[in-house]
């Protein structure tokens, strides 16, 4: 997964992602700090995956990643490029996500670059510069399609119909999620990447103390069919430098039950609508991996790697709980509840996978 973390100048990125990542990215009470996006690979740490490492006595327990990329401050007129927006623009058009983080906090001590926090004023500011963007990058697709679409392909011109409807919605400034892809033309929508059909999470960089999102980030997030968190960057930058065991008790002592890193982890969870599920065996890594609700067993292999998909014969599938609760493997097929399911079958969050294939 890769998650590109954007919003205005100083709303808060750079100290969210220090928080998450620990990475130490150049923080600075100035716009444009950031220039290269920082990029950090962040461990996805998961209690199930450890019980079902015990259980079965592997060799080392090796979690999942999500990729934060930390991309630089946007400014009104970024798609014509004001404050290198162009650049900036294309390093969230690599990304699969968007962490929007919005000021919602009153530290007169950092500089704002409109001068007054305004956290909807904000959000609008980077939403429309992202429909702009889509907007030109719509239009050029358009004009090339149109010219093969004259042939009579079939693909061409039912994407040609769909950019056409693309244009309309952003010219109304409506997203490009709210037109589908065409069945038609199944890679029309990977062509164009419009910046607008990412799942966005909003990251609510709220006062110290406060675990809430404010109501109106909240009332946008759902209207726009999207998440919301609250997470204080300073205050889990700070939490970042200290153990384990004092970063809670000043949770404890503020009243923020979780770490910022977990919220936001389990808002881009839903967002991209994952499930976990786990390969492990004595004397090898414990490992978890990440995939689309609604995929099967075949795609999963897919996931562990390519030659085990190609070669795909059948699957040995336990859910986590059950493994752990019978002791190992041994006691699972003895007890019925380690199952042989072939291609089709559908993984569930927690899943422990064996796949037999052929080399």
């Amino acid at each position: 997964m890769r998650i590109g973390i954007v919003g205005m100048p100083n709303a808060g990125k750079s100290s969210l992602f220090n928080a998450l990542t620990r990475a130490g990215a150049q923080a600075a009470n100035y716009p444009f700090t950031t220039i290269e996006p920082n990029v950090a690979v962040v461990p996805v740490a998961d209690h199930r995956l450890v019980r079902v490492a015990e259980t079965v006595g592997a060799s080392e327990v090796v979690p999942d990643t999500i990729d934060f990329h930390d991309i630089a401050g946007l400014v009104a007129g970024a798609h014509q490029g004001e404050g290198l927006g162009n650049r900036f623009l294309g390093n969230i058009r690599e990304t699969d996500a968007i962490l929007h983080v919005v000021r919602a906090h009153g530290d007169p001590g950092v500089v704002h670059s409109e001068g007054t926090v305004d956290p909807l004023r904000d959000i609008e500011t980077i939403e429309t510069e992202l429909v702009f963007a889509d907007l030109e990058q719509a239009e050029r697709r358009h004009e090339r399609v149109v010219r093969q679409a004259r042939g009579g392909d079939r693909a061409a011109l039912a994407e040609e119909d769909w950019l056409r409807q693309v244009i309309d919605a952003l010219q109304a400034g409506r997203p490009a999620r709210t037109v589908p892809g065409p069945e038609a033309a199944p890679a029309a929508l990977r062509d164009l990447s419009p910046l607008t059909a990412k799942p966005v999470l909003f990251v609510a960089n709220v006062d110290e103390g406060d675990d809430a999102v404010p109501p109106e980030i909240e009332a946008h997030a759902q209207a726009q069919g999207a998440r919301a968190v609250a997470v204080s960057s300073r205050l889990e930058a700070e939490l970042s430098e200290l153990d384990d065991e004092d970063a809670f008790a000043m949770r404890a002592d503020l009243g923020v039950a979780e770490s910022g890193l977990r919220r936001v982890v389990d808002g881009a969870f839903v967002l991209l609508e994952l499930l976990a599920f786990f390969t492990a065996g004595e004397g090898k890594p414990a490992q978890s991996w990440h995939l689309r609700h609604g995929l099967s067993a075949w795609h999963a292999a897919g996931e562990i790697h390519s030659d085990i998909q190609r070669g795909f014969v059948r699957a040995e599938v336990i859910g986590w709980e059950a493994l752990v609760e019978a002791g190992g493997y041994a006691a699972a097929r003895e007890r019925g509840t380690l199952r042989l399911e072939g291609r089709d079958y559908a993984m569930r969050d927690g899943d422990v996978l064996t796949v037999k294939f052929t080399p």
